[in-house]
């Protein structure tokens, strides 16, 4: 293969696989996911906890064929540490060095997060995901950007009598995710701007997974004695630190298979072609660790075993200011459609924000629960869900959220309304309302009338799915007089 040319592919394939994720991501019109979904449904992590497992098959026979190419092609964080070191090659050329392996950090990190998973202690396990680290701060950084560029469009459009954008409130969902977003963000670049793949090579639990299998892939990069005069380019431009260019050596657990080496070597004494492993580069001095199979297998069982076990202020007619919705406290959270049972969700959910960016009636957002933090829940201060809209269990790529049809949308119980009497304004103030009744598009909610003339709302719990359409619209102030409590199981009604 000429020494440019699997460079330019993997280039080529890893630019679509990143602007496809990132665009589904900021998309907020609901249309791209159509054609681009698959790309959340191939990432690693995901596919596990979905168990697809016809997805974690094909991915680990490419990283046997081909090597560490997932995660310097599909994997969305891969890629955008890639563009940041390749910024910083545009300043200081020739600036990386060869490194040792550092086993016991990167085992230790792997065995902690597999730890965190079968706990059922996602939210902590997700700090180290790559997918979902990306989606994070895509969402919660990114897209406040391009939101606000596209009411910028929106309002030029509509300056010549165009509606081909339109513009989209851009809010504060979550404090403690954009924080943690904000944080893994600056880690991550200066990870990248120092030394490459430091992330990929140390503390990524998916890279590390898959470079016990790397190690044994049948096509590797081959550097031919013979050829090689040690010049040392391929070790100066290997953003993973994998080549020890003075001693011949290519640690195959941390090879990428970008081609940089390959591409920069003055006497192509730098292949990619298939190498029995026995006569692969080997370690100087080193011998085969031996338990790193016994690790994998239990590695394998334990991913099993997880998969399984600031804003404008709203004004009434421009006179006078209206208080905002404090959202009330729930025993049980409200959980989209197709959640399933409560354990199941949190065991499946990774935290990644893609349903949350593609939810468009402003209903779900992260979870501030310490043990639960960034797994969307609903809320119902901005909006209601409402029954034709399936966008989450659309989107969802490990079946945290399974997909539902429009038609049995309407029929799913996620949690039911209670009524809260000293909130409401019948009662408190002795204003007749009845917005909740007039408004509940399952008939749920009917007026009934007391002996002292006042009328309250009467919820019929058969009849009540939980969409929150009487949460959004109550005009009780903070707390809403009716709300909606979550259920531990979905059921159809």
């Amino acid at each position: 293969m000429n020494k440019k040319t699997l460079q330019r592919i993997r280039r080529v394939l890893a630019t679509l696989f990143f602007l496809g994720i990132t665009l589904m991501f900021l998309d907020f019109t609901g249309t791209l996911h159509k054609f681009l979904s698959w790309m959340a449904q191939i990432q690693f992590l995901p596919a596990v906890l979905a168990l697809n497992f016809l997805v974690v098959i094909v991915l680990l026979l490419l990283t046997l064929l081909f090597g560490r190419m997932y995660c310097s092609v599909i994997c969305p964080l891969g890629v955008f540490q890639d563009g940041v070191a390749h910024i910083h090659n545009r300043f200081k050329k020739g600036r990386h060095t060869f490194s040792k392996a550092h086993n016991v950090l990167r085992y230790i990190v792997l065995g902690v997060f597999i730890v965190l998973l079968v706990a059922g202690v996602n939210s902590l396990a997700m700090l180290l995901a790559p997918y979902s680290a990306y989606g994070r701060m895509v969402q919660s950084l990114f897209g406040p950007v391009y939101q606000w560029c596209n009411n910028g469009l929106a309002a030029l459009s509509e300056h010549f009598n165009s509606y081909a954008f339109y513009s989209k409130e851009v809010w504060l969902r979550s404090l403690p995710t954009l924080i943690i977003a904000a944080v893994t963000f600056v880690v991550i670049v200066i990870l990248a701007w120092r030394n490459g793949r430091t992330y990929c090579n140390n503390i990524c639990p998916v890279g590390t997974f898959l470079s016990i299998f790397s190690r044994f892939s049948r096509l590797k990069m081959h550097i031919t004695p013979e050829k090689c005069v040690h010049c040392g380019l391929c070790t100066k431009n290997c953003k993973a630190s994998c080549i020890d260019g003075e001693n011949g050596f290519v640690d195959y657990s941390r090879c990428v298979v970008c081609g940089n080496c390959m591409a920069n070597c003055p006497k192509d004494a730098i292949e990619y072609k298939y190498i029995p492993h026995k006569s692969a580069n080997a370690v100087p001095g080193g011998t085969v660790d031996t338990g790193k199979r016994a690790f994998l297998i239990g590695s394998a069982v334990a991913l099993g075993t997880a998969a399984f076990a600031q804003e404008k202020k709203k004004v009434d007619g421009g006179l006078a200011f209206i208080e905002d919705k404090v959202a009330p406290e729930r025993k049980t959270p409200v959980l989209p459609a197709g959640a399933g049972t409560l354990s199941q969700f949190r065991t499946r959910c990774t935290g990644c924000q893609l349903c949350v960016s593609q939810c468009p009636n402003d209903v779900l957002r992260p979870s501030t629960d310490l043990m639960h933090l960034m797994q969307p829940v609903m809320s119902f201060e901005r909006g209601y869900c409402r029954p034709e809209c399936t966008a989450c269990s659309d989107v969802c790529p490990t079946d945290a959220i399974t997909e539902i049809l429009k038609e049995e949308k309407s029929s799913i119980k996620k949690g039911t309304a209670v009524w809260v009497s000293k909130n409401c304004i019948a009662m408190r103030d002795g204003i007749p309302c009845g917005n909740c009744a007039r408004h509940c598009p399952a008939e749920a909610i009917d007026m009934v009338p007391l002996s002292n003339g006042k009328t309250i709302p009467a919820v019929n719990e058969s009849k009540c799915i939980g969409c929150g359409a009487c949460e959004y619209v109550c005009p009780a102030r903070p707390l809403p007089a009716i709300y909606v409590e979550g259920v531990e199981q979905q059921r159809t009604i």
